[in-house]
């Protein structure tokens, strides 16, 4: 199985080699600036041209907005944008007009309803000390030395690890792995760089592959399956939480820039936002290394992974839990277990959004009406049942599974019936059968066994 991958190392860079990065970085952004002045300049001229009744083909000709278009016009152009282009890389300038040909497509599809997912405005340009220091290379000598400790990227020459390669190292020697990019980027105070790789990957099978597993995910704890174990939720945030508090106030109390007045920050106040920036930096790494070892875990282990379609943007509508859910990861866990379960063999299954887990009893399949958050413990009212709230989420999204046929996909309940349960009680059954695609919103039906159950299968 091929499949593109990416394998990320920390670099321990000298002086020389930082001013050298930051100015291939600076570069990228003063060739996305300038195309980006032209596109506006050229998209102001042409909407004034048409406002004094100017026909469409005596208009301004247009400037082509794909990457091909933007580099012809730079590279016309670079002789008077950055007389010092020779001192750089071309990638250079390249990281930076891909990313705005990039940005103005998706602002593009937007606009013309291609486009699912949030809202995207139009490209803005890039500050020298807001935005983050990146540089992508593509081309050129782009290799991992045999020591395995230095890595060698066009222009920037062999700059040291602080961890060993070996990893993408043995795949590259073995032929089955071939380094496609490098991207060097800093991220809390410390150069990384990332290595985009087309790895080919060989079948796996999970330990158990008839075993099916449902993980509910929630704040109390950070994962509940289905067989009972129960997965602590770190908090990484929390606990830092003093510390950068304390960090928060050193910062206020320094001289910080003024965008109004052209001040600009001190030593002092560079050093405290460093800090600051690095303790943000450690909870950043921390949860996802935890998340990467709970998904890795899973993936291996089960055959087929069930997990639900939560309105994540939603639920941080709630600023009594938006820190908490937001420190979880919940999005995260599902994007990881997407491609991680693919890689070892198995499957993952996505709940419908409307599906009400936590409110259909696993013992009898009835629906109970409301369950508040504060009430834990699931007491069905039905058959008796008393189980913990969470597990018995994770034991009725472990069912959902078993009612999908050998194409993967199963019945779906039919359009029409209630989403959410009302409040005089049971919804009404489906009409129809029907069928749903991934990432779509479903209609299962809130009565819990009496009609059929089936979620969506991530692809």
């Amino acid at each position: 199985m091929r499949t593109i991958q990416a394998y990320r190392f920390a670099l321990d860079l000298n002086r020389g080699q930082e001013r050298v990065v930051l100015a291939h970085a600076g570069a990228a952004r003063v060739a996305h600036n300038w195309a980006l002045a032209k596109v506006k300049a050229v998209m102001d001229q042409r909407s004034a041209e048409r406002s004094y009744g100017v026909p469409e083909e005596l208009l301004t000709p247009s400037l082509s907005w794909s990457l091909a278009g933007l580099r012809k016009a730079w590279n016309q152009a670079k002789g008077e944008a950055a007389p010092w282009w020779t001192e750089v890389s071309k990638e250079a300038f390249n990281t930076g007009l891909d990313a705005l040909a990039r940005g103005l497509k998706n602002w593009a599809d937007f606009r013309k309803g291609t486009r699912a997912g949030r809202p995207v405005g139009f490209p803005r340009f890039k500050s020298r000390r807001r935005s983050t220091p990146s540089v992508r290379f593509t081309t050129g000598a782009i290799r991992v030395e045999p020591d395995r400790k230095h890595v060698v990227l066009p222009r920037l020459g062999r700059l040291k690890l602080h961890e060993s390669a070996r990893k993408l190292a043995r795949r590259v020697d073995n032929g089955t792995a071939r380094i496609m990019s490098a991207t060097v980027r800093r991220d809390g105070g410390r150069w990384h760089v990332s290595f985009t790789v087309e790895v080919q990957r060989a079948e796996r099978t999970p330990a158990r592959p008839q075993v099916t597993v449902g993980v509910d995910v929630g704040i109390t704890y950070l994962a509940v399956l289905s067989t009972g174990e129960t997965v602590d939720n770190p908090r990484h945030l929390v606990a830092a939480q003093q510390r950068m508090r304390s960090l928060g106030r050193a910062l206020s109390r320094k001289t910080g820039p003024d965008r109004r007045t052209g001040r600009r920050a001190s030593k002092r106040w560079e050093r405290a936002a460093a800090r600051l920036g690095r303790a943000h930096a450690r909870v950043a790494n921390l949860r996802r290394d935890g998340l990467h070892k709970l998904t890795s875990r899973l993936a291996t282990e089960y055959g087929s992974v069930v997990v639900e379609h939560l309105n994540v943007a939603g639920m941080v509508a709630n600023r009594r839990l938006a820190r908490h859910i937001a420190d979880a990861g919940f999005a995260e866990i599902r994007r990881q277990l997407a491609y991680k379960t693919n890689w070892n063999g198995g499957r993952l299954l996505v709940a419908d959004r409307w599906y009400p887990s936590s409110k259909t009893c696993s013992g009898c399949g009835a629906v109970r009406t409301k369950l508040p958050l504060s009430e834990r413990t699931y007491h069905c009212q039905t058959c008796g049942l008393i189980l913990d709230r969470d597990l018995n989420a994770a034991r009725n999204l472990a069912a959902l599974a078993a009612e999908l046929d050998t194409a993967g996909s199963g019945p779906v309940a039919g359009r029409g019936a209630d989403r959410k349960t009302p409040p005089a009680g049971l919804a009404a059954v489906k009409r129809q059968p029907g069928t749903t695609l991934v990432g779509q919103t479903g209609t299962v039906p809130p009565q819990g066994r009496t009609t059929k159950r089936v979620p969506t299968q991530a692809r």
